[in-house]
This record gives C-alpha cells, structure tokens and sequence, in this order.
C-alpha cells in the first residue's frame, strides 16, 4: 500500500469514526458530580461583610469575605463526606459572631432529627456553633435547633418546645429562659435585645406573647381563637406586624370544591397593647395563598409577598392609610426576597427579562423603598439567586450560575461584578463539555401550555433515545441552567450526564410548578384530586417522541419525589409511551391523603374523594404496567417514606411483576452523602442505558 493509499484509508476510517467520536463519552457522573454549591448566603449587619456555606463533594463549610476586595477566608474545617448540612447562619447584631445548625435535614418534616448516613453506632448530633471573626475560633455551643440573635450578642434557641437561652461571648450554658404551655415554634428579639416575640401553638389556637424579663408577665397580643404567625418587630421596636390566620378544624366541607382560605395582616403597638386589622386578602383563590415574606422596614409600611393579583409579587402597606402598592408589577414572579439592614432596600430574585427564555431563568432586582423604584440589578443567560444588600452603598452578594458553571458567590459593587471562589471548582469538573439546554414548549391534551428545557448533546449518528426527567416538589421549576436548589443542581447534573451518554433529555415543568402564574401553580383537579398534571407528562413524552432526532420507540422517564410518583404513573398508564422508568422515592398511594373520619361528622363528598384519590394513584392500575422499573429510595426519607416503596414492591412481588430496587440505609430524601448522590446518578443512567440502548 502506498502512502497515498494508506492516508486516503485513514480518512475514510476516521470519516466512518467521527460520528462515534463526537459521540464518545468524555466525562463521568462522578466529574460532574463534583459542582460546587453556595448556601446560607448573608450579609453582616455591621460594614460590608458577607459569609456562605459551601458544599464541595459532601464537604459543608462556612466561609467569609468583607470589602474591598472579598477574598473568601474558610472558617471551618470539616473534611469529610459526612452528610452533616449546615444551616441557620447568621451574624450577631454586633457583627463579630456568626452562629449555625450543624447537622438535621432542613428540608424534611423532621427537621431537627439526627441524620445518620454513615450509619455510626452512635449518630452524629444536631448542634449549635459559633465563630469568633476576631480570633476565627470555631467551637460548639449547644445541642438546639431554631436559633434568634438579640443585641449585641444575644443567643436563643428552642428545646423541646420551649425557649433556651445564652450569649455568645460569655462561657455560661444555656440555661431555659421561660416556661409556656404547649410548643414555641419560632422567637424574634426587639431591635434593643430587650424583649422577645414568640408563637406558641397551643392546639386549635395559636398565640403571640412577648417576654421581656423574669420579673415581667408575659404579654399576649390581642389574644384569640385564631392563629397568629411570622411575627416582626419594626425598627425602633414599637410595633409587631403579624399575619393572622383561621384557628381550630371548622366544618367538614367538600373535599373536593376549591374555597377562600383567608388570612390577614395586623400590628399591634407594644406599648398600649392595642391591635388592628391592616388588610385582608381578597376572598378569592388566587387571594387564599398566603407567601413567607413579611418585613417592617420603616415605621410607616409594611412589604409582604402575595399571589392575589395572579403572580407571586411584592406590596408596600401604608400603616396609616391602609393603601396597598404593588412594587412589581408584572407577569413573572419574585422569590428570595431580602430587606437591607437599614430598611431603604428590598432585593429578590424573579423570572423576567428581555429574552423569552428569562421565564425560565432568575435575575436579580432591587426596589428603593423612598422611591418605589424598581432596578434589575442583573440580565443576561445566567441563573441569579438568593441576593443580599451589603451595607448602604448599593453592593450586592447573590448566587451566580450560567449553563456550564455551577454556582458561586459573586458580589457586585458600583465597579462591575465580581465572581468569587472560581478556583474552588476542581479541575476535572467539564465544566467546558456541558450542554445548552434549549426551551421548548408543547400543548397538553387540554391545551394548557407547557414549558421545558431540553439536553441535547451534538453530533452521533442515527436516532438517540430521550428520557423524560420529571422534578419533584411539586412547587419547582426547572431552569435554563444550574438550580438554586441542591437537589436540582444534583439533577441537573444527571441531565447533562444522561446528554453526555447520547440520551435526549427533556424536563418538564408541569402543572402544579412554580414560574407561570397562580392558574398553573395551584390547578383544579390535581394531584389526589385527579392528577390533572399527569397531562403534562405525557404530552412531554409524545413532544420528546416525535422529534426527528429521536428514536419514539425508546422513551423512558425518571424522576424523585412527586417526581417518582409522576413516573411511576406514567409507567403504570403509558408503558407503550415509556418503556423504561426509574422511580426515585416516589409516593405512591394516594388514598391515604384523606384520614378515616373519627366523629360523626362527615365531608359529604368524602367517599367520592377517596376514590378519585385511588385511581389518581400509580397503585390503581398495576395491571396496565408492563414497563422495566428501578426503585431507589433511602430509609430514612423524611419527605416520603420509604413504606411508600416498601408497599409497592410488595404489590409487584404479589402481581409478580418483574422489578430492581435498591435501598440506601441510613440516608434521607436529599442525598446527605455526596456519594449517595453520585451513586443515584450512575444508577439511573445505567438503568435507562441497559434498557434503551445497550
């Protein structure tokens, strides 16, 4: 063969060779595993000073920057894939302390529970600390949970219902600071540090007291038969503004007719002790949904969070008029929403911009309170979230993300904006071979519009199988680039390993999200009620099937949480659709949403409820499931336990239905253990491999 000869066959075997080539695997789940996660961000409320958490391959650790040049300092010095989260982290009022929870699952029921995923004989505790910034010592202060921080260096916490107390600079222990009848469930110092407002649940009533000192009785604000929460002093201390709820059960009405769930703002005035009504929710739907947001950041108005006019936005409350402003106006939504320590300004994160694909992004805007001038602080491609205010010079901290970079703290001050800790990536991270995921919309069977990202890598020959990735929540919504959340940063990064693989991924953002209006957000006959949503899915999966670079014969579909219920009821529905699926801690039976009556008194559609709560159920037609399945689920799920799954393989094994399923002892519903998540991740790309394209 002459050279010639051979170069030309050479071209021709690499010319048979790119598409795989281009095509070729290039990264692992565990590289990508590896993205970096900001949490906990905050803002001193002394000089311009921040600090975060940080999660770096199941290491959690609390860090610190302060002007002029931000340079992040590691504070603590925990090396071990431990699942220990850290949450709860504050400055002191005098900004020379920061506080944290080390340890629980802040995003189970269970909270305050010892989480365990090494499975040591003697489980790790869930502890109060503390960080001198002069002298950087770290050292723990107590077991506790739910911490407040009074002037100048005041600790509280709730114990076993009640509330406990100490300071920081002192060695003292905690000692309880009073005694109540039923359970504190949250406490707020004074401005001054010289009284404390709490909530006491009390059975069907739940009220708000003032303790001031041990010689002082406690004083109940406008004592009644309701539910008083979120209480917020203002900023001389002079009033408590407080939403006002429904107590007791009332009536056993329809279970199935959507109604009115009113609540209301009030305040109250410390010193006289007298209390009024400042609004009322509109006695509509949209008016019946009630958000966190509550801050007095003036002594004149009130800013809350409300959904009445359709979107999730912000309102200005005169005190003296009782006039409400809308300070966003607009069909998008606000989130995240953080007051500057001196009350001129409120920052969030929404869902608007000049692209069409913002609705799918978060940018960050600020609003002068003086002025009611709203500002968008940031636009683009990226993902901004969670921003604070640094002291009264218009800086801003927030989460910064784009399509291939995973998040981190970035500051931005009146010189541009500056990206901190980019070095904190690891270097095998393929940051640079991640996908752009593109937004899609498709019609539902009853033509509510429904949005999506889809993962695509480019290149390889022939038809690609997709999956269909189905988010959990149900209150989420899916971006065009890393969450904010850990647990969808985690699946984001199964996306783009299921794309790197040759898979086209589709996630859908159903019915029942967040980021498109009250209608979508709380639609009728959804979930237990009809699982209406489930439209959605499908529709997803016959959209990702009839693209012409996808192979409709080899769908299938994952998912965790309500997400695991979705697919285990698009599996059980549609297995001609979904040929394969993995249900990630998945509810399952929905009949028992609805508790068996224990009185006389009855919903009059009570049994009708049930049954559409049955066939709204992937229980009800296990006949019809003909699809492969892989269930994984923790035991010590706190969200959805794992008798959810344990019922159901007993049901398959009953039906003697083919299944694989794997138990993760120890862990809980969030992947405490950075190995634990990687181990997800590969478990279900090898799972939907075996069955779509091996």
């Amino acid at each position: 063969m002459t050279a010639i000869d051979m170069k030309k066959s050479l071209s021709f075997l690499l010319l048979i060779l790119l598409p795989f080539l281009l095509n070729a695997q290039s990264f692992t789940m565990e590289q990508i595993g590896k993205f970096s996660f900001p949490s906990e961000l905050i803002s001193s409320p002394v000089g311009e000073k921040i600090a975060w958490a940080m999660f770096e391959q199941g290491k959690r650790n609390v860090y610190f920057a302060g002007a002029p040049d931000f340079n992040p300092v590691r504070l603590t010095q925990f090396n071990e894939d431990d699942g220990q989260e850290i949450t709860s982290l504050s400055f002191s009022p005098d900004g020379n302390w920061l506080v944290f929870v080390r340890g629980g699952d802040h995003g189970g029921y269970q909270y305050s529970g010892t989480v365990n995923p090494d499975n040591l004989p003697i489980p790790p505790k869930v502890e109060i600390w503390k960080i001198n910034l002069s002298s950087k010592k770290t050292e723990v202060v107590t077991e506790g949970e739910d911490i407040s921080l009074g002037f100048p260096d005041q600790l509280s916490f709730l114990k076993g219902g009640q509330v406990w107390s100490t300071t920081l600079s002192g060695s003292e222990k905690p000692t309880q600071l009073f005694q109540t009848k039923g359970n504190v469930n949250s406490a707020e110092y004074s401005p001054d540090g010289k009284k404390l407002a709490f909530t006491v649940n009390r059975g069907g009533h739940q009220l708000l007291g003032i303790y001031e000192n041990q010689n002082t009785p406690i004083q109940w604000i406008a004592p009644s038969f309701h539910r008083y929460i979120k209480p917020t002093w203002s900023p001389d201390g002079s009033q408590i503004a407080f939403f006002k709820v429904l107590g007791g059960n009332g009536a056993a009405l329809p279970l199935l007719e959507p109604r009115h769930d009113p609540w209301e703002i009030w305040v109250e005035d410390v010193k006289s002790g007298d209390a009024k009504m400042l609004w009322k929710a509109p006695e509509t739907l949209r008016g019946s949904f009630r958000n966190g947001f509550l801050s007095f950041p003036n002594t004149k108005e009130i800013v809350f969070e409300s959904y009445h006019e359709g979107w999730q936005h912000l309102f200005a409350l005169d005190i003296a008029s009782k006039k409400v402003q809308s300070l966003t106006p607009g069909e998008y939504m606000v989130e995240q929403i953080s007051l500057s320590k001196d009350g001129s300004r409120v920052v969030f994160s929404a869902n608007t911009g000049p692209e069409k694909e913002d609705l799918d992004r978060r940018h960050i805007g600020s609003i002068d309170l003086s002025t009611k001038k709203l500002t968008w602080e940031t636009t683009g491609q990226g993902i901004e979230a969670y921003p604070v205010v640094l002291g009264n010079e218009g800086k801003i901290a927030y989460f910064s993300a784009t399509t291939q970079r995973p998040h981190l703290v970035a500051v931005k001050t009146g010189q541009g904006s500056k990206i901190l800790q980019e070095s904190i990536i690891p270097a095998d991270f393929p940051q640079s071979k991640l996908v752009t995921p593109k937004q899609v919309s498709f019609l539902a069977s009853d033509g509510t519009r429904v949005y999506g990202q889809l993962f695509e890598k480019e290149g390889g020959s022939g038809k690609k199988p997709g999956v269909v990735f189905v988010h959990g929540g149900p209150q989420r919504q899916m971006l065009l680039g890393w969450s904010y959340m850990d647990y969808y940063s985690n699946t984001y990064a199964y996306n783009q390993y299921l794309a790197e693989m040759g898979f086209v991924v589709l996630s859908v953002n159903y019915r029942l999200g967040i980021g498109y209006g009250y209608e979508f957000h709380r639609p009728a006959n959804a979930y237990h009620q009809g699982a209406v949503e489930y439209q959605d899915i499908k529709a997803g999966g016959e959209f990702l099937a009839g693209l012409p670079q996808v192979d409709g014969d080899k769908i299938g579909i994952y998912g965790g949480s309500y997400g695991g219920y979705l697919t285990s009821l698009a599996l059980a529905r549609d297995s001609d659709l979904f040929k394969v699926g993995v249900d990630i801690h998945g509810v399952h039976d929905l009949d028992n949403r609805y508790a068996i009556p224990d009185g006389f008194e009855v919903a009059p559609d009570y049994e009708k409820a049930k049954e559409i709560a049955w066939k709204s159920s992937p229980m009800a037609d296990l006949a019809t499931w003909k699809s492969p399945v892989l269930f994984i689920h923790a035991d010590d799920d706190r969200n959805v336990y794992v008798s959810q799954t344990s019922d159901l393989i007993r049901r398959f094994e009953e039906l003697k239905k083919p299944y694989e399923a794997v138990m993760i002892p120890g862990d809980t519903h969030h992947w405490m253990k950075w190995s634990n998540m990687v181990r997800v991740g590969n478990l279900t790309a090898d799972f939907l491999k075996k069955h779509l394209m091996d």
